[in-house]
């Protein structure tokens, strides 16, 4: 072989270099747009899974609001039926004996107030965050269940 062939003219020289900076631009042009797309790509997902957590905090929050005014409903209800039980128990009380009427009007007083107590801290609670409202319905739950057990135990022995 000959070294002459192998010889690049200046002008040979200026092609080549120009079709290997063309190539290395196309090359770069290409993939700067590939991670362009791509970074549009993941900013639309985040987007779109921001959406979405959004929605899901709404519809959670209207979980809870339907919750709580279910909750309000039925505790008002019960609170009702402790006043009519109250009342009643007020009609046999007034029929006992003089001995036992004190007894059981001190223990009637009790749980009037007690209902008094529910009845008011379920009118002045206000939804102010999940955690309190589940340690609220919690704790309101539990009095309430105590208390039912009061009138259920109230003409026993168990004075």
């Amino acid at each position: 072989m000959n070294n002459s062939n192998l010889k690049l003219t200046p002008m040979k020289k200026i092609i080549f270099t120009l079709a290997i900076t063309i190539v290395m631009a196309g090359t770069m042009l290409s993939s700067c747009q590939s991670q362009a797309d791509k970074v549009r790509e993941a900013q639309d997902k985040v987007l779109a899974a921001q959406n979405k957590v959004n929605e899901a905090k709404l519809n959670l929050d209207q979980v809870v609001k339907d919750s709580v005014e279910q909750f309000r409903k039925i505790s008002e209800e019960q609170i009702n039926t402790n006043e009519k039980n109250i009342a009643e128990i007020k009609v046999r009380i007034a029929k006992e004996k003089k001995e036992n009427r004190a007894i059981y009007e001190k223990k009637l007083a009790g749980l009037e107030q007690q209902n008094r107590d529910m009845k008011k801290s379920l009118e002045e609670f206000r939804e102010d965050g999940k955690e309190n409202w589940r340690s609220f319905r919690t704790k309101f739950n539990h009095d309430m269940e105590k208390m039912g057990n009061a009138f259920h135990d109230f003409w026993t022995g168990n004075r």
